[in-house]
């Protein structure tokens, strides 16, 4: 066998084996989400992420960790306790930018629901004709003001203050996806991409059908890219999913 055929094979099989991973099968719904981020995030040369209904930190640990990316993440999250977890797990990165707080159709003040299990806490009473496995969980314990801003109003003040220019939005509200896409219609467009929860059952009152949010987000101007799973998922029914899209002039 020649030195060229030889580098050839070596050249093959290092490409093969640099694209393996290893994968606990409980968590290989997580590899199609940032797999298909870090690919997205380098392509568009995104420079900030909008990560709206933070929690305490998932979703901009994902990025980091797994996704690979480097640049701005802002997180927004309304429950107080919540946000310090993520004020502190932000300390040591000077490009995660933490506000306590929500995104809605209006600026102003609203009653925020804390639900039984943090993750399931909205803007939006919960609802469980459609999925009572949940009725323990998704349930009000207890109830706080919190600030509430459009998308116009956050983005042209944190534009300001960051000087970003191309920013990602992702949505995990609860059910109030739609409302805020639809609220930010003059400046949705700005964004190269957004990621929001879909319902295939309904578990808010004002919950959309996930066609109806795919048609939403068409005529807001965006593409579908990917369906990801966002949890490991309540088999055999599909309770709710991902889209990830672009904005269709880039593609």
């Amino acid at each position: 066998m020649n030195l060229k055929r030889l580098k050839w094979l070596a050249n093959y099989y290092w490409g093969a084996i640099s694209n393996l991973m290893v994968l606990d099968r409980r968590k290989l719904y997580a590899a199609w989400e940032y797999t298909q981020l870090a690919q997205l995030l380098k392509h568009f040369e995104v420079d900030c992420v909008f990560d709206v209904g933070a929690n305490v930190g998932q979703y901009a640990e994902m990025l980091r960790r797994k996704a690979g990316y480097k640049g701005l993440i802002i997180s927004f999250e309304p429950i107080p306790e919540a946000a310090a977890e993520l004020r502190r797990k932000a300390e040591a990165d000077p490009k995660w930018v933490v506000i306590e707080g929500a995104l809605g159709e209006a600026d102003g003040q609203q009653v925020f629901n804390i639900m039984a299990a943090s993750q399931f806490s909205s803007l939006s009473a919960p609802k469980h004709d459609e999925a009572a496995q949940f009725q323990d969980l998704n349930k009000v314990s207890r109830q706080v003001p919190v600030k509430i801003e459009t998308l116009q109003t956050a983005l042209r003040r944190l534009q300001a203050e960051h000087q970003f220019k191309r920013p990602f939005l992702k949505l995990d509200t609860q059910g109030f996806d739609v409302r805020i896409v639809q609220a930010g219609a003059p400046v949705v467009k700005e964004f190269i991409g957004l990621q929001s929860e879909m319902a295939v059952a309904k578990l808010y009152a004002d919950s959309v059908d996930f066609r109806d949010a795919l048609r939403v987000y068409e005529q807001a101007g965006f593409v579908l890219s990917a369906f990801v799973p966002n949890n490991a998922g309540h088999f055999p029914r599909l309770i709710e999913t991902d889209c990830i899209m672009v904005r269709a002039d880039l593609v």
